[in-house]
């Protein structure tokens, strides 16, 4: 029986494209983590996962790591890593990791970082902050949306939800806003989104419910209303005074229905009512 080493070692004599891809065994001792370097969160439950796949021998992927004058810095495997740790804590000595370079910039090792199929997925929050590091290092948003292989307009989606009120956020990591509802409140309210957030989440745990949806978050106007007022304003003619400002001449005996149309409004906007 062959083999993969003995198939390129060959290459010249069977014509096979193959190539070597070179992977290194690093004492675990020599591995460190740079503290903020990592866009995802620990999670314990997934480390825990890599400790068991490394007690039962399972095969896990090489670690994508930087020489740095401290040691070996791991840009990708910060799980993996852990699960090591905590095998060999459990009794069970993972003495040596498989590892390989990666060569890049900074920019680079964080597109890496987001784009990478090994880790964990990235919550919306995570990958949020992953574009903000690059912004911060002079990208642009059609520059990361080419980089990360995804749209500009999901790159600034993202940098918007990260941007919102720290309280805002910690209402999406608990899964009690979505973070598109995040984003729409923080384009719809501004400063105000988290108050106005905390207000809908408590009026929705009133009615039974854990979580808030954008329509709940979002002020809502009735379809109807809205047909009556361009109706209403149809004959309206704009005209221009001495002043040079704009006036718009309502049709005889529709002032006052347009008023309370208008007024009606703008107590759902202030009261993020939903009609």
């Amino acid at each position: 029986m062959s083999s993969l080493y003995q198939l390129y070692k060959h290459k010249e004599k069977n014509g096979t494209g193959t190539s070597v891809n070179k992977t290194y065994v690093v004492p675990l001792s020599e591995l460190y983590v740079e503290p903020g370097f990592n866009v995802r969160e620990i999670d314990q439950d997934h480390v825990n996962e890599f400790r068991d796949a490394f007690i039962a021998g399972e095969y896990l992927p090489p670690l994508a790591v930087q020489v740095t004058e401290k040691g070996i810095k791991i840009l990708d495997g910060h799980h993996r890593y852990y699960g090591a740790l905590a095998a060999t804590e459990a009794g069970h000595p993972i003495p040596r990791i498989e590892c390989k370079d990666f060569v890049g910039s900074d920019a680079d090792r964080i597109a890496f970082m987001v784009t990478s199929s090994q880790g964990k997925p990235l919550t919306p929050i995570e990958r949020g902050s992953a574009y903000l590091r690059m912004i911060n290092q002079g990208w642009e948003p059609a520059e990361i949306a080419r980089k990360v292989k995804r749209s500009v307009s999901d790159v600034n989606l993202h940098l918007d939800l990260v941007r919102c009120g720290t309280e805002l956020l910690d209402m999406v990591r608990s899964g009690e806003v979505a973070a598109t509802t995040a984003v729409a409140l923080s384009r719809e309210h501004g400063p105000h989104a988290t108050s106005v957030a905390v207000g809908q989440l408590d009026k929705a745990k009133a009615a039974g419910k854990k979580k808030i949806t954008r329509a709940d978050a979002i002020p809502l106007f009735s379809a109807s209303k809205a047909r009556r007022l361009v109706e209403l304003l149809v004959d309206a003619s704009l005209q221009n005074d001495n002043c040079g400002d704009d006036l718009l001449l309502l049709a005889s005996g529709t002032a006052r229905e347009i008023t309370l149309i208008l007024d009606e409004y703008r107590a759902g906007i202030r009261q993020g009512e939903v009609s």
